[in-house]
């Protein structure tokens, strides 16, 4: 298609929940839906989202650490060619801001490097500081990010030998007012159950994960409107974690397996309760990129109504970070699909065709 030529999508435009349309042209790679004056004109027939979104994962790292651009690139393409167009990265080491200049690539919305307590995080990924200098870093990284900075909340204490929390009370709430005063929300990685009640009355904004949640702290995520990412694929790999740490940790590797046996009530119960959900799937840590379409499904496996689960992907998620979706004059990012995936979500693992700021994707 040339820069000048008009595509014409025809089909079912899924603009929002209860907003299908039947076509939409792209000119001059932006949304449109009056007919335009056009002889060059392309038509893409199908089913039709806003580009997905991956709200939790890690452009620039791989298991071991920051990687090279190369891999970089590798990771953002695996994500375009599966439809996410807009990523949250929730923690990275790596600089890739050149990405932004990439207009091949789809669009990051950064948290900066992860902040975590001195050895109670992965090797290599974060920050590793003690409460004292919580303050500091998370000022840093809230002018280093895209509005966003990412706590690691809790992780395995060695002395206990099970998951616990990893900052006290007062240095969290310091923390979270200076990011909320530098204009930047906060959000933390979270397994277990006893950080929750401290980060959400400290102003958080979003938890990742959140396996956590119990009866008594769903009402208070649901009261303070805090946001959770389940990032369900990769809760999916709790059992082979606990497999392989439960001859050193016993006690956390029985946590983990209780946590994965009731994540999909989890889910549902916050759901259920008004708690917004969103789908992220952490990849770029040990998990592949490309897995978002999975992760919908997941949310649906988990007994959230099919177009709440698309809205946790598409709708929902942009009006969330603050990105347009299918609206009159935005930039045309939106994939196609072959049948309806309010039908069945496993399709958006399938996309037909993807169109990134106009441009239809080879």
């Amino acid at each position: 298609m040339s820069e000048s030529a008009v595509l014409h999508i025809k089909g079912r435009v899924l603009a929002g929940p209860d907003d299908v349309r039947d076509e939409l042209w792209v000119v001059g790679g932006r949304i449109t839906y009056e007919r335009p004056a056009a002889r060059d004109v392309s038509t893409l027939p199908g089913w039709v989202l806003p580009g997905l979104v991956d709200a939790h994962c890690h452009v620039g790292l791989d298991a071991h650490g920051a990687v090279d651009e190369s891999t970089s690139e590798k990771q953002a393409l695996t994500d375009r060619e599966a439809g996410a167009l807009l990523l949250r990265d929730a923690g990275s080491p790596a600089d890739t801001r050149w990405i932004d200049d990439r207009e091949d690539l789809p669009k990051i919305i950064r948290a900066g490097r992860h902040i975590a307590r001195t050895k109670r995080y992965i090797r290599n990924y974060a920050h590793e500081i003690e409460p004292e200098d919580l303050v500091a870093y998370v000022a840093r990284e809230a002018q280093r990010g895209d509005g966003w900075v990412k706590l690691v909340g809790d992780w395995i204490d060695r002395g206990t030998g099970d998951l616990s929390a990893c900052w006290p009370r007062g240095a969290v709430e310091e923390a979270i007012t200076e990011a909320h005063r530098l204009g930047a929300r906060v959000t933390a990685h979270c397994f277990a159950e006893e950080s929750l009640a401290d980060l959400v009355e400290a102003g958080i904004d979003c938890i990742e994960h959140a396996t956590g949640l119990t009866e008594e702290t769903i009402p208070l995520f649901a009261e303070r409107g805090v946001a959770i990412v389940p990032t369900l694929v990769n809760i999916a790999t709790f059992p082979a974690l606990a497999d392989a740490g439960a001859g050193k940790f016993p006690a956390w590797a029985d946590h983990m397996r209780r946590l994965h046996a009731r994540r999909y009530d989890t889910v549902r119960a916050a759901y259920d309760a008004g708690i917004p959900v969103y789908a992220g799937t952490d990849a770029g840590g040990g998990l592949a990129h490309g897995l978002v379409g999975a992760e919908v499904a997941e949310l649906v496996t988990a007994g959230i109504p099919v177009n709440a689960a698309l809205s946790a992907a598409t709708w929902g998620a942009r009006e969330w970070l603050g990105r347009p979706g299918l609206t009159e004059g935005a930039p045309a990012d939106l994939v196609v699909y072959e049948t309806d995936p309010r039908d069945d979500v496993r399709v958006l693992t399938a996309p037909l065709q993807v169109v990134l700021r106009g441009r239809v994707v080879d």
